[in-house]
């Protein structure tokens, strides 16, 4: 079982949301605080429907965005984020974490051929990525939290992550990743995924320490469902000689491909978004079920008991309980549990994240790095009025912090550099402004 974190309040937002899975390992691990979401992105609308039914909240628009509004009921959510111009994202309220399970695609070479050899972000152009990039660019968020799969790690001979960890060192941020396996955190998955954490240069640690679980004890005979299930997820007789023949076939040529019946007492394996996904994890229930098919199968149901596990079955094994609601057609379920993230997983690591994060902005250092930040500011811009630094500076703030609280901090922070002899006030009234003593 995770350690939840201590507890905060803290405020993100969700792109590429899917069907919300990353944050509801954000939650989760925050239940002693307050996680408030406050833009969520994500165009398709099957995954959108099943967002909607989960969350309720954000509940307010951004101006300008409506057209880009899904239509689901629940949570505001906006589809294609390449359409949202800068003006809009600027509009999004505060916050803290930028949570993205961005799509892997290939972008450094094409990139190259634009003329953007040494320019990540340039390289990125024409990528869901980007977007991101330019969200957090814009935005500035303390923490941004990523997921992909595994093969990103040499995916285009290494070159999209380089250009990833390239474009977020070129916006001013600081980047961490693991690969973890979702069988040690909970569920009887075998999966591996690569996580990254990313923070803003100013606030990075020297190291993140991602969470490493231990080896569940849970097997598939645990994620099944408890009463018999209906004869739609049995397979035909037909359909299950044809995965037979397929898996002879490919045998016969020395590959390993093809259909698996898994034992109640073993791992599942891999969960993706194609039929594969299903066909490698079939099981054998002997429970009774009827032989009447209920589906456009073709032939009789078959004799030996091997069905596909249900998509309430799939959503265990990513760590969703069983209060999560599945709206829409099994299809799109299968596809959904396929490409969303193990909550478990998700769970564990922001756990990390918010413990450092918590003991990051209660911390002395974190009053000298906004004192250090003052005097950047009046070295490269001159002198400021308070109210202005306070602006500047508001961003080394939690999203909780309002403006009469940050203002009073960053006073503060003036009269500490003043005593110090470091800067000096001109004049006497709220038109006062500061600068370097020299």
């Amino acid at each position: 079982m995770t350690e939840k974190a201590r507890g905060l309040q803290i405020s993100c937002i969700d792109l590429f949301a899917g069907i919300g899975g990353i944050r509801k390992g954000f939650e989760q691990a925050n239940s002693n605080g307050t996680t408030e979401t406050v833009f969520v992105s994500e165009y398709d609308k099957y995954a959108a429907t099943t967002y909607a039914a989960n969350f309720s909240t954000p509940v307010n628009t951004i101006e300008g965005l409506n057209e880009l509004l899904m239509p689901v009921d629940g949570a505001i959510i906006y589809g294609d984020l390449t359409k949202v111009p800068d003006e809009a994202l600027r509009a999004i309220p505060k916050f803290d974490i930028c949570l993205a399970g961005f799509p892997c695609q290939a972008f450094s070479l094409a990139g190259k051929r634009l003329g953007f050899d040494d320019d990540y972000k340039g390289m990125s152009r024409g990528t869901l990525f980007r977007e991101l990039i330019r969200i957090c660019e814009i935005n500035k968020p303390k923490v941004v939290f990523c997921e992909n799969v595994k093969g990103l790690l040499h995916h285009d001979g290494g070159k999209t992550l380089e250009v990833i960890r390239g474009a977020f060192d070129q916006i001013g941020y600081t980047m961490f990743y693991d690969v973890l396996s979702s069988s040690n955190f909970g569920v009887p998955q075998t999966r591996e995924r690569l996580y990254m954490v990313v923070f803003k240069d100013e606030l990075a640690p020297e190291n993140f320490g991602f969470p490493k679980g231990e080896s569940t004890s849970l097997r598939i005979k645990d994620i099944l469902e408890e009463n018999p299930v209906g004869s739609r997820y049995y397979l035909s007789e037909k359909y299950l000689n044809t995965l037979i023949e397929h898996k002879r076939r490919h045998k016969a040529k020395g590959n390993g491909f093809g259909y698996q019946v898994r034992s109640h007492d073993e791992y599942a394996g891999t969960l993706t978004c194609g039929g594969m996904g299903r066909e490698r994890n079939l099981i054998e229930d002997s429970r009774p079920h009827s032989l009447v098919p209920t589906t456009g199968i073709h032939g009789p149901i078959n004799s030996k008991n091997i069905r596909k596990m249900t998509p309430r079955e799939w959503a265990r094994l990513q760590g969703f309980k069983n209060s999560f609601v599945l709206p829409v057609a099994d299809t799109h379920l299968y596809k959904q549990f396929g490409n969303t993230v193990t909550v478990n997983v998700v769970e564990a690591i922001a756990c990390q994240i918010l413990e450092y994060l918590d003991d990051l902005f209660k911390s002395k250092e974190m009053y000298e790095l906004r004192k250090s930040r003052v005097l950047s500011l009046l070295d490269k811009e001159g002198p400021q009025t308070s109210s202005r630094i306070a602006n500047e500076l508001e961003w080394l703030f939690l999203s909780s912090y309002d403006e009469a609280e940050i203002k009073k901090t960053v006073r503060a922070a003036l009269q500490s550099l003043k005593r110090e002899g470091k800067i000096a006030v001109v004049g006497n009234t709220r038109a006062a402004v500061w600068e370097i003593k020299h």
